[in-house]
């Protein structure tokens, strides 16, 4: 059942499924896409899981937030729904950006039950030399186009810039969004990955180019109970392009809360 929940002035859309005397389980899916994207994953948990699927803010049927938030706001807004639903004996699963969500709350909350990483996010990207030069390049446009031009033209041509040189992510991005995005991709969160106890579980596709195999490796070190599951030949959506064997390892290691249900 799809339903709404205001959070500080914020509509959080969500769906609610599955087994409503199982543990909970909140699924965190990644930067554009909705809770739609994930729900194959909701269905295999939900014979003996309470699920949880969340349309992140600025995405699906979720308000936009009216400032540019962080991935601090985000797991802010996450921990608020837990508590406003009552929720006990979380389990968290992030894809990709929401992974960052799961990464930061459980590092934090001690009570977390068990934490899936799909292909998260989390670590910083290593930039190529191209990358600076889009940076500088724009930097430079910005102060120099509004000269040229003026203010309004300046700024329409700058924004033809951007979007050209920005990724499909971010050119389908409104501007808000846009800015959390450049803000959360540039946040590195593996000082906080040592604090994570919660048993976790690393799922990730070995031709993933958006969050490499290296990502999880690092995260696999870092994270004190983590175990690392590699899906040769599947990319940054191993959860679709492996889905038998995501099912299985998914039901291997939420066993004694599938076989309570």
């Amino acid at each position: 059942m799809e339903k709404d929940i205001i959070i500080e002035g914020l509509k959080l859309h969500y769906s609610d499924s599955g087994n409503a005397a199982g543990k909970p389980i909140v699924i965190m899916h990644g930067w554009g896409c909705n809770l739609h994207t994930v729900e194959s994953i909701a269905r295999i948990l939900e014979p003996g899981m309470r699920v949880l699927n969340v349309d992140l803010p600025g995405h699906g049927a979720s308000d936009e937030p009216s400032s540019i938030w962080g991935v601090e706001d985000y797991t802010h807004l996450i921990e608020k729904f837990i508590s406003e639903l009552g929720l006990k004996d979380v389990t968290l699963l992030g894809h990709s950006f929401g992974g960052r969500i799961g990464i930061l709350l459980s590092s934090r909350n001690q009570d977390i039950h068990k934490l899936v990483l799909v292909d998260a996010a989390g670590i910083k990207p290593k930039r190529p030399l191209s990358y600076y030069l889009k940076v500088y390049s724009y930097k430079t446009l910005k102060h120099l186009l509004p000269l040229l031009f003026g203010q309004k033209t300046g700024g329409k041509l700058l924004d033809k810039y951007r979007g050209k040189a920005g990724s499909a992510d971010y050119r389908n991005s409104s501007p808000v969004m846009r800015g959390i995005m450049s803000k959360c991709v540039n946040e590195d969160l593996k000082g906080v990955m040592p604090d994570i106890k919660a048993p976790t579980l690393l799922i990730w596709g070995s031709k993933d180019t958006a969050t490499p195999l290296s990502d999880a490796k690092t995260m696999e070190r870092l994270i004190p109970d983590a175990g690392l599951v590699n899906f040769e030949g599947a990319g940054h959506y191993s959860f679709l392009d492996k889905p038998g064997g995501f099912r299985a390892v998914m039901q291997e290691f939420f066993k004694n809360e599938l076989n309570n249900k």
